[in-house]
């Protein structure tokens, strides 16, 4: 589904050139979970800017469910993104002003989905979360937990083929943070590919996959049977 063959990734300012990835390779196949981990400056954000088509190499072959998207322009990795990936982020990046109702809908918006069925799917995707009578609160009446279950509700609601988590539980405590890791590893046992970016041994302990990244290079895969902790 994901194959990236020497990827390069270098960023330049008028007298510093900086390469975060050199020589990258990974092949991640359709319904894996797969956790990416290294120390920070290691190149982890840049690969899941680059994986979510937020960013484009500067050398190598993206190729993205049989699509070669390396040298597509922004307009073109926008279509592929809006309808193929779904975010999670550590900080939620929820929008204070929108209730939570309206946080979830907004992919459906852009996707220019009917009115009517926007609010079906967002009254079932939140009730699946657990936080459907939370659907007219703000952001900010939410508990950290409740808030990032809001975020994974905006980025699955468009049901995508690959869901992408930057350190999803970098702000939750650990009791908040088992809770997203057992619906990221369910969204992942019903068919979602999932890649997680973590600092965190125990989040990554529910992948089937741990890449490890260093200055930008892929150092060591460890496959393994998903958590018996769910």
């Amino acid at each position: 589904m994901i194959k990236l063959e020497n990827i390069a990734k270098r960023y330049r300012t008028d007298e510093v050139e900086t390469t975060a990835l050199q020589g990258l390779s990974l092949h991640i196949e359709e319904g894996e979970f797969v956790s990416i981990m290294g120390e920070s400056g290691c190149g982890k954000s840049t690969l899941l800017n680059i994986l979510g088509l937020l960013d484009a190499p500067s050398e190598g072959s993206y190729e993205f469910n049989n699509i070669n998207v390396t040298s597509l322009k922004e307009s073109g990795r926008a279509a592929l993104r809006k309808s193929n990936i779904g975010f999670i982020f550590q900080s939620f990046n929820l929008i204070d002003e929108l209730s939570v109702a309206e946080n979830v809908e907004l992919p459906l918006v852009y996707l220019k989905v009917p009115k009517s069925e926007r609010k079906k799917r967002v009254e079932t995707v939140l009730e699946r979360m657990g936080i459907g009578h939370r659907a007219k609160h703000f952001p900010q009446q939410l508990s950290g937990g409740q808030q990032q279950r809001v975020a994974i509700a905006r980025a699955v609601i468009n049901s995508p083929k690959v869901l992408l988590a930057d350190e999803p539980t970098g702000n939750l405590d650990s009791h908040h943070g088992n809770e997203v890791m057992e619906l990221i590893t369910q969204l992942n046992q019903e068919g979602t590919t999932v890649i997680m970016v973590t600092h965190s041994e125990h989040d990554a302990s529910f992948s089937k996959r741990t890449i490890r990244l260093l200055d930008g290079k892929v150092i060591s895969e460890n496959q393994k049977a998903p958590s018996q902790a769910i």
